[in-house]
């Protein structure tokens, strides 16, 4: 397993300090983040899909071997909740190639009120051209059937793994060659930090779902406080460790913000 190391965007102004320099423009902050990062996951594209030229301004400001993993639009799945999906994923695919070898996997997210369709879903899959990586990130209990696995397998799509509050709120499936795992919420102090050792356990339990040549992609979606920075470099740090191959990750160590929590987790529909 060789465990591609990011988080979930990377213009937070809480971050401003503690990873980018105080006086840095946030025009600098991508390839300020690609210096210490080999992949990021754009969430932006879910809310509102960006300009073909500004993918293509993306892949010239990072180097060679970067990747960025995008969200497909909400307009796919939240508005069209995956009915004709034939138009939304072209429109995407005709942006996001912009990125040429910087395009990671795609993600959908579906909503959570979305109950299984698994027909739906193998419909929305195939529109994906051949060779285009693809996650899917199910919020409906319904979804974890063997239907669901069977269309994910068929299709090459990885299922999602997310984690929040320390525990595994989807099955860990291992429906492709690769994998797609993101960390959304730890329950450590302060939150929403992981604690080490469940960053360690995680780590444990991505090595026993995935072979010695198989690619995992984990972003922390936990950004306040800069605790995806801390949580990503740590979980490099123990990678190195357990002498599983990783991406880069910070050298230094990245503090956090002084900025207060907040009280509760935002909602499951806003990330």
């Amino acid at each position: 397993m060789t465990l591609w190391i990011g988080t979930s965007g990377w213009q937070y102004r809480d971050w401003r300090g503690p990873f980018y320099p105080p006086g840095l423009p946030t025009s600098s902050w991508l390839p300020r983040y690609a210096a210490d990062f080999a992949t990021a996951e754009l969430n932006a594209s879910f809310y509102r899909l960006p300009a073909r030229a500004t993918f293509a301004a993306w892949r010239e400001r990072t180097p060679p071997g970067f990747l960025m993993a995008l969200k497909a639009s909400r307009y796919l799945t939240h508005i069209r909740r995956l009915r004709d999906p034939a138009e939304p994923v072209a429109r995407l695919m005709d942006r996001a190639t912009a990125l040429g070898d910087r395009l990671g996997p795609v993600l959908v997210q579906l909503p959570p009120t979305l109950q299984a369709d698994p027909g739906l879903l193998a419909a929305t899959l195939a529109q994906f051209p051949a060779g285009v990586r693809v996650a899917v990130e199910p919020r409906h209990a319904s979804w974890w059937t063997d239907d669901t696995r069977r269309v994910l397998e068929r299709a090459g799509a990885a299922l999602c793994l997310a984690d929040r509050d320390a525990a595994w709120i989807t099955p860990r499936w291992h429906t492709a060659d690769w994998g797609y795992v993101r960390l959304h919420w730890g329950a450590g102090t302060p939150a929403p930090c992981y604690p080490r050792a469940v960053l360690a356990e995680r780590l444990e339990e991505l090595a026993a779902t995935w072979g010695p040549a198989e690619d995992v992609l984990v972003y922390f979606n936990n950004d306040p406080l800069a605790c995806a920075l801390r949580d990503a470099r740590e979980l490099g740090l123990l990678a190195a460790a357990r002498g599983l191959p990783a991406t880069r990750v910070p050298a230094a160590e990245v503090p956090l913000t002084e900025k207060a929590p907040p009280t509760e987790e935002p909602p499951p529909g806003s990330a």
